[in-house]
């Protein structure tokens, strides 16, 4: 008897999966665009953060969804605006953290977790969201340097570390960018020991002479090479460009 029902449970998953991966790649057709959820997140319950997140407006969020209509153009996806970013509710809880070890098991098992925690918070938008972002705000006085963010294609939904400050609203946007890709698909595109941006993908330019300094990033390469062993972190997306292997990945170049 408890074999069977393993059975069933074991086809139920599998089923699931199934229909995930084939729902995956329909989405990466780009018939229709993509909704985006962003939720905010009061981290350390900070004061000042909690004043500035007061201030956002889904406007403050309008560039993202202008930086990929204008990335997009070359490609003649048939979409306007492929990408429409919706303001939410800010979330108390705060998403599970990745593992520090980076163990297959560990990861699945916060895959899991993640998952289940966006299940338990998506307030309602008015368009329901095919991705999730939760906006994890610090205070850049008292945590001057972000970890690093994830996100997950798999559930497309992202967990976001971003400085709770106007003065870093545009460079917010561009991490906020990098995540969105990585729902879609899209590979990081340089080195994790050094952050350096790998050649030649990671490149805005890479046939480029003289090769150094690049004027843009690519924003899957995440920081504008200016010589073989300095890059610099965009400033806004108005820095940073979209490349051909990043756009064959989310399914805008066949």
């Amino acid at each position: 008897m408890w074999k069977k029902i393993r059975v069933i449970i074991l086809l139920l998953i599998l089923a699931t999966v199934v229909q995930n991966t084939w729902m995956d790649k329909a989405d990466l057709a780009w018939k229709d665009n993509f909704y985006v959820a962003v939720y905010p997140v009061n981290v350390d319950n900070n004061a000042k953060v909690s004043d500035y997140l007061r201030t956002l407006t889904r406007e403050d969020f309008e560039p993202v969804a202008e930086y990929f209509a204008s990335e997009a153009e070359p490609y003649h996806l048939g979409l306007r605006r492929p990408i429409e970013v919706q303001l939410g509710a800010q979330v108390t809880d705060i998403p599970p953290a990745p593992p520090k070890d980076g163990s297959i098991l560990g990861t699945i098992v916060w895959s899991l977790k993640f998952r289940y925690f966006a299940w338990r918070h998506s307030p309602k938008v008015n368009v329901k969201p095919a991705i999730r972002l939760y906006l994890l705000y610090y205070d850049p006085v008292t945590n001057p340097r972000l970890s690093h963010s994830t996100a997950l294609n798999k559930g497309r939904i992202g967990r976001v570390n971003l400085f709770g400050d106007s003065t870093y609203s545009k460079q917010n946007l561009v991490i906020l960018a990098h995540e969105l890709l990585h729902t879609l698909n899209a590979t990081d595109k340089y080195d994790l020991a050094t952050s350096m941006p790998s050649y030649p993908d990671g490149f805005a330019e890479p046939d480029k002479t003289p090769r150094y300094p690049q004027d843009l990033a690519e924003l899957m390469g995440g920081r504008t090479p200016i010589s073989e062993n300095k890059a610099e972190i965009p400033k806004s997306l108005k820095q940073t460009l979209i490349g051909p292997k990043t756009a064959r990945e989310i399914g805008w170049l066949k």
